[in-house]
């Protein structure tokens, strides 16, 4: 069996250790471990290309926060191969493994004692190329004091004409991140949805919207220029219209069995306590 790893870009230092001793309890369970490239020169190693080492693996592994894993779903997705996190970061919604207890979980991975779960992204069609969001789709003004006008269109008919300071079109994975923060709905992530959330709207009436994933947005905006956000990590210069649909494959995220997702929103948001 075959793990490709790509690293959390910062703390180097730290994460080189926590790497480097992961990586000699994968050996020892009889999986060989391969490096991204980019994370390699940032701690002083050897790596491989990142698509290259796609094909290689089995599985990817993203060592990091969530950011990193999203990180490598976005960039992996046409490869299809799951997704492990291994949480070296802060928040933990979809790394829910921790260093600690990595070789507890690799014992039960190889029994086959494991899930994995499926996640909706969204495929982008914009000037011609395909993009995709595992997370969240969001366009924002791109002058800081003015306002925006976008209008949304569904293949059933039009929809609504926001004006604010952008939209927020998320995935059920990615409702606990910018969604929320701006209002939107928790969404549990097993479903398959559209979530739109306005972000400051100029009227009160706009609220947040799901809206079943077999529909198709077209999503124009009436400013010379925005911008496109993908997951918070890719920007584009936006000026002409996108259309957005449910891809046709998900991102597979390797999880623990006995994971469970109400028990982690109780712990990262401490819903419950006070009791």
């Amino acid at each position: 069996m075959k793990a490709g790893f790509v690293l959390k870009p910062k703390n180097t230092l730290k994460i080189k250790d926590t790497f480097l001793k992961i990586k000699s309890i994968f050996e020892k369970k009889g999986i060989e471990v391969y490096l991204d490239s980019i994370s390699a020169k940032a701690i002083g190693l050897l790596g491989i290309d990142f698509e290259q080492m796609c094909k290689k693996v089995d599985f990817i592994v993203a060592l990091g926060g969530d950011g990193t894993l999203i990180s490598v779903a976005r960039r992996a997705y046409k490869f299809d191969k799951p997704i492990l996190g291994i949480n070296a970061g802060n928040l933990g919604f979809l790394t829910d493994i921790n260093p600690d207890n990595i070789e507890d979980f690799l014992d039960d991975f190889l029994k086959g004692n494991y899930r994995i779960d499926e996640r909706m992204v969204i495929e982008i069609e914009y000037k011609n190329k395909k993009l995709y969001a595992f997370n969240d789709v969001v366009v924002s003004k791109d002058i800081i004091s003015s306002m925006i006008n976008i209008q949304v269109d569904t293949n059933e008919s039009f929809l609504n004409t926001y004006r604010g300071d952008g939209l927020i079109i998320s995935t059920p994975t990615g409702s606990t991140a910018y969604n929320l923060s701006a209002g939107g709905p928790v969404v549990y992530p097993l479903t398959e949805s559209f979530i739109l959330t306005p972000i400051c709207p100029h009227s009160l009436t706009q609220r947040p919207l799901v809206l079943p994933s077999n529909f198709i947005l077209e999503v124009n905006i009436k400013e010379d220029m925005a911008k496109l956000i993908l997951d918070g990590q890719e920007i584009y210069t936006l000026d002409d219209k996108i259309i957005l649909k449910k891809a046709k494959k998900p991102a597979r995220l390797i999880h623990r069995k006995e994971r469970n997702y109400f028990e982690v929103l109780r712990e990262k948001l401490h819903w419950g306590e006070g009791k």
